[in-house]
C-alpha cells in the first residue's frame, strides 16, 4: 500500500490525539481503576482498531484491511503475555494502586517509540533482504518451541530480574526508597533525587523491547507493509493498559495462553519460510490472510475456553479436597 508523507504525518497526529483524550479523561488524576472503567476504556480502544480497519477496507481495498486485521489481533494476544510480566514488574517495585495506571501510560508511550524504530528497521531490512524471511521464519518457530516447553515445565513462581539499562540507570542515579504522588524527581536535602517512579516505568517501557523481538517478526509474516505493521502495533498497544486492569484477575486462569500463542508463531514462522522460499523461486504454496485470520482467530477461540474450562476444573477440585480435609478433621476431633 503506498502511503504519503502526508498520510504518515496525518496518522501519527491522530494517535496523539486519541492518547492526549485517553490521558486528559481517564490518567489525568491518579486513582484506582474500577473494572466498569476499564472495561469502557478497552471497548473503546477495540472499536477505534474496528473503524481504522474499516476505514482500510473503503478506501484501500481488502487485502490492507486484511493484514490490518489479522496483524492487531496477533498483536494484542501477544501483548497479554506481556500483563504477566508487567504484574511482576508492579510487585517487585511495590507500586500503589493509583499510580498503577500512569506507570503504564507512560511505560507503553516508551514501548510503542522503541517498537517504532523496530519496525521502521525491520521494514528496511525486509525490503532489501528478501532472504531475512528464512531467519524470521526460523526464529519464530523457535520461539514457538521454547514457549510450549516453558508451559510443559513445573517451574516455581516467576520473579521480575532487572534488564541492564535499567541496572544502569539505578547505578548511576541515585533514587529514593519512596514514591512522592507521581513525581519522578525530588530535590531532597539540595540533591536531586530520581524517583521509584521513574524507574518502573522504565522497567515496562525497556521489557516490552524483549516481547517485540518476537511480535514484530510475527506481524511483518502478515504483511509487509510498515504503515500496516505500525497501526497495528500502536493500537494493540495503546490499549493494553485498560486491559491490564480488566483481565488482571484472569491472567492466571488462562492456563494455556502459551500453548495458544506457541502454536500462532509457529504457524507464521511456517508462513514466513514459504513466503521466503516463493520469492526464491521455489513453487510453493502461500497462506493466504484470511487463512492466516481464521487460524488465528480460531487458536485464540479454543485457547481461551480450554484455559477456563481447565481452571474451573482445578478450582472445582481443590474445593472438594478442601471440604474433604475439614470432614477428616471434624471426624478427629469426634
Amino acid at each position: 500500500m503506498d502511503v504519503s508523507v502526508t498520510m504518515w504525518g496525518l496518522t501519527i497526529l491522530g494517535l496523539c490525539a486519541l492518547i492526549a483524550v485517553d490521558f486528559f479523561i481517564g490518567g489525568r488524576k491518579p486513582h484506582e481503576v474500577s473494572l466498569k472503567e476499564a472495561g469502557i476504556w478497552t471497548a473503546v480502544w477495540v472499536a477505534l482498531a474496528g473503524l481504522f480497519g474499516l476505514g482500510l477496507l473503503v478506501f484501500a481495498g481488502g487485502q490492507p484491511s486484511g493484514e490490518f486485521f489479522a496483524g492487531f489481533i496477533t498483536e494484542k494476544s501477544l501483548s497479554v503475555d506481556n500483563l504477566f510480566v508487567f504484574v511482576l514488574i508492579m510487585a517487585k517495585f511495590a507500586v500503589p494502586t493509583i499510580y498503577q495506571q500512569r506507570v503504564l501510560m507512560v511505560g507503553v508511550l516508551i514501548a510503542l517509540v522503541l517498537r517504532a524504530v523496530f519496525i521502521a528497521a525491520g521494514a528496511a531490512i525486509v525490503s532489501t533482504f528478501a532472504w531475512v524471511f528464512y531467519i524470521f521464519g526460523a526464529f519464530l518457530i523457535w520461539t514457538a518451541w521454547k514457549l510450549i516447553q516453558e508451559a510443559r515445565a513445573d517451574e516455581e513462581e516467576e520473579e521480575f530480574e532487572e534488564n541492564r539499562l535499567l541496572k544502569a540507570v539505578e547505578k548511576r542515579f541515585p533514587s529514593t526508597d519512596r514514591y512522592h504522588d507521581t513525581k519522578l524527581f525530588i530535590v531532597e536535602n539540595g540533591k536531586r533525587l530520581m524517583t521509584p517512579m521513574l524507574i518502573v516505568m522504565l522497567a515496562i517501557g525497556t521489557t516490552d523491547v524483549l516481547f517485540a523481538l518476537d511480535s514484530i517478526p510475527a506481524i511483518f509474516g502478515l504483511t509487509q507493509d510498515p504503515y500496516i505493521v505500525f497501526t497495528a502495533n500502536a493500537f494493540a498497544l495503546m490499549g493494553l493498559r485498560q486491559l491490564y486492569f480488566l483481565i488482571g484477575g484472569l491472567l492466571k486462569k488462562l492456563v494455556h495462553l502459551s500453548y495458544g500463542l506457541s502454536i500462532i508463531l509457529g504457524f507464521i514462522g511456517v508462513k514466513l519460510v514459504l513466503h521466503a522460499l516463493h520469492e526464491s523461486g521455489v513453487h510453493v504454496p502461500e497462506i493466504s490472510i484470511p487463512v492466516s485470520l481464521g487460524v488465528i482467530c480460531a487458536v485464540l477461540a479454543v485457547t481461551t475456553a480450554t484455559s477456563l474450562y481447565a481452571s474451573k476444573k482445578q478450582a472445582l477440585a481443590e474445593a472438594g479436597s478442601g471440604e474433604d480435609r475439614a470432614r477428616d478433621k471434624d471426624s478427629v476431633d469426634v
